[in-house]
């Protein structure tokens, strides 16, 4: 693993400035000189795919860090899933490579060219064509909170709505240093799913906690490939003098919040941020998201009620405006597309959008599906799993499905009910998937103030809707097709319409 996989070749060699050899072509003919006074008949390349579940059971819940650090050791030895061998690999060394792995022949993939084509990702870097690269962007600030700024007073004056990537993820990140150096602050909490392992945030967590405040840190420790990362920032929290939780068993901690408590003239007031993205700053210059930092009583008081019944595993407390999973938001979606199928058999206009990354939970499939049979118009953007199926004639005519597959990946989730003018509309950590519904901690988020709500809708959905260069239609039968501009139209990308408004 110390070796570069992919090697740039000298011009001479290659008679231009951008040659590339494997590694395992290199091998493969020297692979005589690693064996000397031996025979070499045959050499050939496999790659096994092993199990990276972890388990855990409830006995190991007083020390759940230690279990997964266990767990974490034995991952590299888990159990074979799939062999993929080269083209040309004979069968008496696959059937070998199977037996030791004990597979079986439908868990075999014979491989045209390279078993392993992620090597590849490494020669953009090492090619100098800036003509085939995407132009370097950089992320703009929302006027109230230009650098200088404090993004407490901001959110104190109104709610600030955040678009990453095409808004940085700065100010997040800002939120959590003030409460960390304001002397008047005493008390930030905060859920950890996937952070990376530098993290901005969590150092000036420990900061906080350093400087004497209340810290308290939801630690997702089985956020899948993020184990290892979230043990070392537990441990560190736990070692400063956080308060860390490791979530409810049996439950994901998926929700993305973070509260700070601050005194203020005498008074106790709460800020939040919710969102429907990860609090890391990597995948927020990849990813598209929304958060919301606010001041709302209400919004501020019920992530204070959430981060209660985490950390304190105690029945679940009524909430004001958000709703959460496993207990509310399943029941919200099903009662608000139900509204929806009475709105339209009663003549009125109904629409329902939602976007979000997968849809295949059955009981919202079958009712958005009695929804299209009422009447109502539904457009969904799901850019990965999608098991409904769109125009089906008498089952799914009012149904329509797009993906969104550009630059940045489509990560936001967003549901619009329009409910009679209401246009109810929402922002949430939770795909339309039953682990999300009953196997995880998710929330919900209302947007409410009129001019954070048409741009959620315009720049979540609308947009979306109306892209055809980056979308794909699914048809009834499962398969996508590219959108194409109409004849003499003009061609529209939610992507590029939205750097071009708010990039740097």
């Amino acid at each position: 693993r110390i070796l570069p996989r992919v090697l740039k070749l000298p011009p001479e060699i290659c008679n231009g400035d951008n040659g590339f050899v494997f590694l395992s072509s290199i091998l493969h003919e020297y692979v005589g000189k690693l064996f000397p006074g031996m025979e070499v008949k045959g050499c050939h390349q496999f790659r096994l795919t092993r199990d990276s579940d972890l388990t855990v059971d409830e006995e190991d819940l007083k020390n759940l860090r230690t279990a997964i650090q266990s767990e974490l050791q034995d991952r590299e030895y888990g159990d074979g899933v799939r062999l993929e061998v080269a083209e040309t690999c004979p069968a008496h060394i696959y059937e070998f490579l199977l037996g030791h792995f004990k597979l079986d022949i439908n868990e075999l993939y014979q491989v045209k060219g390279p078993v392993n084509l992620v090597r590849l990702m490494a020669v953009p870097d090492m090619v100098d064509r800036p003509d085939l690269k995407f132009p370097p962007r950089t992320a703009g600030l929302p006027k109230s909170l230009t650098k200088g700024k404090s993004v407490i007073d901001a959110a104190a004056a109104a709610p600030v709505l955040l678009h990453h990537p095409y808004q940085s993820f700065e100010p997040v990140v800002r939120f959590i240093q003030e409460a960390a150096a304001d002397p008047d602050v005493v008390a930030i909490k905060m859920t950890i799913y996937r952070t990376g392992s530098s993290s901005e945030l969590v150092k000036a967590l420990l900061r906080a906690t350093q400087a004497g405040k209340i810290v308290t840190v939801v630690v997702e420790l089985m956020a899948r490939f993020d184990e290892a990362n979230n043990v070392n920032w537990a441990q560190q929290l736990e070692n400063a003098g956080a308060h860390v939780v490791y979530g409810v068993f049996g439950y994901k901690v998926h929700a993305k919040m973070a509260l700070v408590i601050r005194r203020e003239e005498g008074v106790l007031k709460r800020y939040a941020h919710l969102g429907t993205g990860n609090y890391h700053q990597g995948t927020s210059r990849i990813y598209t998201d929304f958060g919301l930092i606010t001041a709302d009583e209400d919004l501020t008081a019920d992530v204070n009620t959430l981060f209660m019944e985490i950390t304190g595993l105690g029945q679940p407390g009524r909430l004001n405006k958000l709703y959460q999973s496993p207990f509310t938001l399943h029941t919200m979606l099903m009662e608000s597309i139900a509204r929806e199928m009475r709105h339209a058999q009663d003549g009125r206009p109904a629409w329902i959008i939602a976007k979000m990354n997968s849809l295949i939970e059955p009981g919202i499939i079958e009712a958005l599906y009695a929804a299209s049979a009422a009447g109502v118009q539904i457009d969904l953007i799901v850019r990965g799993m999608c098991a409904l199926r769109p125009e089906v004639p008498g089952l799914s005519d009012n149904i329509r499905v797009r993906s969104i597959i550009g630059r940045q990946l489509e990560h936001s989730r967003v549901y619009y009910f329009y409910n009679d003018g209401e246009e109810n509309t929402y922002i949430s950590s939770a795909d339309w998937m039953g682990r999300n519904f009953f196997r995880r901690i998710e929330t919900c988020t209302p947007i409410e103030d009129a001019a954070l709500k048409a741009r959620v809708i315009r720049e979540g959905l609308t947009l979306a809707l109306q892209d055809n260069r980056q979308a794909w239609l699914m048809r009834p039968d499962g398969s996508y097709a590219r959108a194409e501009p109409a004849e003499g139209g003009e061609e529209a990308s939610l992507q590029d319409q939205l750097w071009a408004e708010y990039g740097a």
